[in-house]
């Protein structure tokens, strides 16, 4: 990060409204505990998606990736007492930190949360929804896509976020690993597909807002 962009940072966190203390101590558990704490939403993100929550209003989020749990936090917070938030993670090892937060934050009769692959859990939860959170595996991205568009696990009016869709700058710079192929397949997917409408937001990572028609 440059110089430059760390005073814009500051600068953005100053003029945000402030991390409450139970994300703020979930946010520095997460760096202490885990290899790549990048992985979480953070403080900006989770404003961002509590924003396009409260706009929004659904009555049924899937989150594909739940990690250390912020973001499900976030939109759980957001949604209200109305909402049910699906979250899934293929990695068991972490779940006792989203577990304890969600606790702490009340929210225990808010957030379900799933182990295994969302290939897996989403097609025996049978529920089309109103928002979709992807982070999960970018090799899997395209994946998740067809599983939501393609069985009615979503519907006219939902909103699908995707997360990482610049991947570092890599999707532009000629990179053929597996991680970026997948994500570069995602984001062509959504361009091409009649059925909605995209944007891709260049905020942190890059973050698609993808409209279902």
């Amino acid at each position: 990060m440059t110089l430059l962009e760390q005073e814009l940072d500051r600068y953005v966190r100053h003029f945000s409204s402030p991390e409450d203390s139970i994300l703020k101590e979930l946010d520095r558990q997460t760096h202490l505990y885990t290899i790549h704490p990048r992985m979480s939403s953070g403080h900006i993100q989770g404003l961002i998606l509590q924003m396009l929550v409260r706009m929004y209003r659904p009555v049924s989020i899937l989150e594909i990736g739940t990690f250390t749990g912020y973001s499900a936090i976030c939109m759980a917070r957001a949604a209200g007492e109305k909402c049910i938030l699906h979250t899934i993670d293929i990695n068991d090892e972490l779940a006792h930190i989203p577990a304890s937060f969600i606790a702490q934050a009340g929210l225990e009769d808010r957030i379900v949360c799933h182990i295994g692959r969302a290939q897996d859990v989403v097609p025996r939860l049978g529920i089309s929804f109103d928002m979709v959170f992807i982070d999960g595996d970018k090799r899997e991205y395209p994946e998740y896509y067809d599983l939501l568009m393609d069985n009615g696990y979503v519907h006219s009016g939902s909103v699908l976020l995707g997360d990482n869709v610049l991947w570092d700058g890599k999707v532009i710079d000629g990179s053929k690993d597996a991680h970026t192929m997948a994500i570069k397949k995602f984001n062509e997917k959504a361009a091409m597909d009649t059925r909605v409408e995209t944007v891709i937001m260049p905020f942190r990572d890059g973050m698609s807002i993808i409209y279902v028609k």
